[in-house]
């Protein structure tokens, strides 16, 4: 019998790769899809693929994710692009639940709410078979 050893498999999101949402979207489509036709397009569609069993990993395999240029990624997917995020939803109202949205946008510009980056991070986290690496 073989001794096999198993490695977590690592992926890379790079933060120079993009600067806003839809960016993010096509670098975490590139990474965790690729040789398939999905792509990612909303923070569910995110949270969805890091179950697993869709592209580059199985269902509840350990997996490391390392952001590099993270505080770029702060940054750019701060508080500014994050109000505006917000406030493209409450324009387009239907289907989005209005009145929460509105909560969450009044919420971050009282410096209490999430900002786009914090909402990722937390979707990151809340996958307890990922261990997340900021660099």
């Amino acid at each position: 019998m073989k001794n096999e050893i198993h490695h977590n498999k690592m992926t890379v999101i790079n933060g120079g790769h993009f600067s806003d949402l839809e960016g993010f979207y096509e670098e975490i489509s590139t990474v965790f899809m690729k040789d398939t036709d999905w792509k990612v397009g909303t923070l569910d569609g995110f949270d969805d693929i890091l179950y697993g069993g869709f592209g580059v990993f199985e269902n509840s395999e350990k997996l490391e994710i390392v952001w590099k240029e993270s505080q770029k990624s702060k940054e750019d997917l701060g508080f500014d692009l994050t109000k505006e995020f917000y406030e493209n939803k409450i324009r387009q109202g239907k289907p989005f639940n209005v009145k929460l949205i509105q909560e969450k946008l009044d919420e971050l510009i009282e410096g209490k709410g999430q900002t786009l980056f914090d909402i990722l991070i937390e979707i990151i986290e809340s996958h307890k078979n990922i261990t997340l690496i900021l660099e």
